[in-house]
């Protein structure tokens, strides 16, 4: 089943390729990054490498079904149908929470980057005010979503580049800086306790928020049901968004913590506001707030439209209120930014109510989401597989490279991830969490979806026996 009635195929290879870059570079990078970096120095960047080529398998692992099946309902269909129709009801809820904690992220960080400009002014006003207009922005025909969100991703994409390359500038040639003095070099990486100052439990912390980072980036499978050619359009982005978006991370945070000891970056706010001050460029904070500002509001328009596709999907296979699957003339499926937008309110007291402490829970509760839809694409990758024919699998247009091992080492490091997220007491309460929030769904298959969908499946069979 490739077209799904109701949604619109408006999608375009370069809608999606910079949808998944909105979806993925986003506060991660421009505020979240200076977390990470706290936690491992320098080290950091092996973090980015080790978990962008663990995200590289999940998503060439959820290519593979998508080209060979592409539906709206995505991961959340592959689970039902390749491991059980209980990891699938887990799974599409559990990217739609997801969906939600990373916009409370986001909506956080423009709260702090509007601070920028009028500080006497309350965050939860911000956060508020960005609530309502992406709401409306999502209404808007999927066309309109995906122009828009385009030119929000160039934006940003265009300010890294810029970035890295002034950065590169200061490094090797000393611009910017004053006369007489000295390009920097990159001997900030080991000069300030050495590359790995924090040690292996400081690289091991990290994880928690590098992978918080890379989170949406699975928003290319969510598309396949409104992508135009999906067979062609899918693995193009698949192969060039992970590799984009490790490079823009490794990169950027090369240069930055080469020019700037570690322990300074983002002890002034965003790390990149640092880099164009540094360069003497008049208003150059000014300009920074404003690329940071378009990037939270391209991760949030981004999220807002994966979760609401996600629910879509499962409301037509009956894991979800029947509503969600209603489209208006616009081919929008409504009634999920609608109910996603009041979700986000709990943005709007949690910055009342704690706006110091916010970020890092809700990076880490994000983690503890993100990983599981990570680990469930793959083993539903490994489930669609052990059901295939020799022939079969010989007949996959977008197979999964280095099969088996690649896969079962991703897998790895999805199970490593969460023993992180149980061993450091900042983090713990992210898993707990997000334990409970799977104990929840648990219950709420057995209690109201399985009795539903046994009764559709019993209504379905011929009463012809009933009769004699």
């Amino acid at each position: 089943m490739t077209t799904q009635p109701g949604l619109q195929r408006g999608l375009s290879a370069r809608h999606i390729r910079f949808m998944a870059l909105g979806s993925a570079i986003g506060t991660g990078l421009f505020y979240g990054s200076a977390s990470a970096i706290k936690m491992a120095g320098p080290a950091v960047l092996l973090a980015y490498l080790i978990a962008g080529a663990a995200v590289y398998m999940v998503m060439r692992a959820l290519g593979e079904m998508a080209v060979h099946n592409p539906v709206a309902g995505s991961f959340g269909q592959y689970s039902s149908s390749y491991i059980g129709p209980l990891a699938g009801f887990i799974t599409g809820w559990t990217y739609a929470f997801e969906m939600i904690i990373v916009c409370l992220a986001d909506v956080t960080a423009f709260g702090i980057y509007m601070g920028f400009w009028f500080p006497d002014v309350p965050r939860w006003i911000w956060v508020l005010s960005i609530i309502f207009f992406i709401g409306a922005l999502n209404l808007c025909s999927v066309k309109v979503f995906g122009e828009l969100e385009f030119w929000l991703s160039l934006l940003k994409v265009s300010a890294i580049v810029a970035m890295i390359l002034a950065g590169l500038g200061i490094m090797f040639f000393g611009f910017g800086l004053a006369e007489g003095a000295a390009a920097t070099g990159v001997h900030n990486l080991w000069e300030h306790g050495g590359f790995m100052p924090n040690g292996i439990s400081g690289l091991i912390a990290s994880f928690a928020v590098v992978v918080f980072a890379f989170g949406g980036i699975e928003i290319i499978g969510v598309t396949a049901g409104e992508a135009k050619d999906p067979q062609r359009v899918l693995p193009r982005a698949i192969n060039a968004v992970p590799m984009r978006i490790l490079l823009f991370y490794v990169l950027t945070l090369f240069v930055l913590m080469s020019i700037f000891p570690w322990p300074q970056i983002g002890s002034q706010g965003s790390p990149f506001v640092q880099i164009f001050d540094s360069l003497g460029i008049s208003s150059a904070a000014a300009i920074l707030n404003i690329v940071v500002i378009s990037a939270a509001v391209s991760a949030i328009n981004s999220d807002v439209f994966g979760a609401g596709r996600m629910l879509y999907g499962m409301a037509r296979q009956g894991q979800a209120p029947a509503g969600f699957a209603k489209v208006s003339r616009q081919g929008v499926p409504w009634l999920t930014v609608v109910v996603m937008g009041v979700s986000l309110l709990i943005g709007v007291v949690l910055n009342y109510l704690i706006p110091e402490n916010v970020f890092l829970l809700i990076a880490s509760i994000a983690t503890f989401a993100t990983v599981w839809v990570w680990l469930m694409i793959l083993l539903a990758q490994v489930g669609m597989r052990r059901g295939m024919s020799a022939k079969e699998v010989a007949g996959l247009k977008f197979p999964v490279p280095l099969w088996p091992a690649a896969p079962a080492a991703a897998i790895g490091f999805m199970l490593f991830v969460f023993a992180v997220l149980g061993y450091f007491p900042d983090t713990q309460a992210a898993l707990w969490v997000g334990m409970v929030w799977i104990a929840l769904l648990v219950i709420a298959y057995w209690l109201w979806v399985r009795p539903r969908n046994m009764e559709g499946r019993v209504s379905a069979v011929p009463a012809a026996g009933l009769d004699d």
